[in-house]
């Protein structure tokens, strides 16, 4: 079983992106779970959710406390101890972040080789592409270039399916931009 946790802010898409990926992967045939977990439900506030991913029937019913991947829409929650709880060692993370990619690591708080760290603009893409600093949909671009979990056919899919028309296909536009621009920090 592959276990994903999103972490961003009230607003951005959170869950809707954790979402697409479980439609994308059961276009594919495997069992997913995908659920949130909200604080106080405001504009702004920290939001997580959660992405479940089997060949086999997922029996567990609980928050996913250890994640193999971690993906992070907001670069202002970096600063958080959050983001690493629980992570599996050798684990990847996955962020929206542009500054030099070897200062995630002081961002986060951590050594070199940790982690696998995936770092994505995401902000200034979703802001090119769909003109608002919604960056849901890139991170699940930047996710499939760190871990190529589900075919792009099926996100795009599931994309035209949660999405009408022109708002489907910018959003298909970012996602392909994302992975495009997506960097392993070494």
């Amino acid at each position: 079983m592959l276990e994903v946790r999103w972490h961003g802010r009230g607003g951005q898409g959170v869950w809707t992106v954790s979402n697409l990926l479980a439609m994308a992967v059961s276009l594919e045939g495997k069992y997913v779970q995908s659920f949130p977990a909200f604080g106080p439900e405001r504009s702004g506030a920290p939001v997580l959710a959660f992405t479940r991913i089997s060949d086999e029937p997922i029996e567990v019913h609980s928050m996913v406390y250890e994640p193999d991947i971690v993906v992070v829409l907001d670069y202002t929650l970096l600063g958080s101890p959050a983001i690493t709880h629980g992570l599996k060692k050798g684990g990847v993370i996955v962020t929206n972040f542009e500054d030099e990619p070897s200062k995630i690591y002081d961002v986060l708080g951590i050594s070199r080789g940790e982690y696998r760290i995936f770092t994505c603009p995401a902000t200034k893409l979703a802001l090119e592409i769909l003109k608002r600093a919604i960056t849901n949909t890139a991170m699940l671009g930047a996710l499939l270039k760190a871990s190529p979990i589900v075919s792009m056919d099926s996100v795009f899919e599931a994309v035209k399916e949660r999405f009408p028309g022109t708002i489907a296909e910018k959003n298909i536009d970012l996602i392909k931009k994302a992975y495009e621009e997506t960097r392993e920090v070494k």
